[in-house]
């Protein structure tokens, strides 16, 4: 036999020690989660920190995913995918909750700090016009196409995780961006020119 030919039962083999492993972790076994860790963690890891790209951030996430495959691991459902598929999409979204989170409270603390210096009249005018017509052109776009903009990028997420989180056609994404993207530029184009380019959309 090549290892070609083996490379299917190693597959099964994991996904069933996986198996073996939740159905302990409901069990109340301890041991059975620090287990699952030491085989995925690095995985999960690697995938937070990409969300985040902070490494105290995804080191308390991972923690968190854990807490909730002890809390939920009764949850699994061998149907949807193997085990693995699971975690990832647990680690997803705690990291992108997190990242939305922290978003809030950058916003909360933004909007507790004492006002900035002011630059004179004129400053202070262009600035205001520009944010007036930046959230009117987005207050414009169709509420999907906003919230894919916003996932991507405010959030980071590549078009086929957009795909995922939406259930959407892959193409269908790319094309409502494209199309958000296009009627943003044609309603900042005006601001643009009067600002030397201020806004790159």
């Amino acid at each position: 036999m090549t290892v070609h030919d083996s490379l299917p039962d190693t597959l099964m083999t994991d996904t069933q020690h996986d198996v073996s492993l939740l159905a302990r972790i409901v069990a109340r076994e301890p041991d059975a989660v620090g287990e699952l860790y030491d085989r995925h963690s690095r995985l999960l890891f690697g995938l937070i920190l990409r969300v985040l790209g902070n490494t105290h951030e995804a080191e308390e996430v991972l923690q968190d995913v854990f807490l909730q495959v002890w809390r939920r691991a009764d949850t699994y459902k061998p149907e949807l995918g193997a085990p693995i598929q699971w975690l990832v999409r647990i680690a997803r979204n705690q990291a992108i909750d997190r990242l939305r989170a922290n978003g809030i409270r950058a916003r909360h603390l933004e909007a507790t700090l004492p006002p900035a210096p002011v630059r004179g009249p004129e400053a202070y005018a262009a600035q205001s016009e520009q944010q007036i017509v930046l959230a009117r052109a987005l207050g414009g776009l169709r509420v999907e196409d906003r919230q894919l903009l916003e996932h991507a990028y405010f959030l980071g997420l590549t078009h086929s995780e957009l795909a995922e989180r939406f259930n959407l056609p892959l193409g269908t994404v790319k094309t409502r961006i494209r199309s958000a993207l296009t009627t943003l530029r044609r309603e900042l184009q005006p601001t643009m020119a009067g600002t030397h380019g201020c806004y790159q959309v």
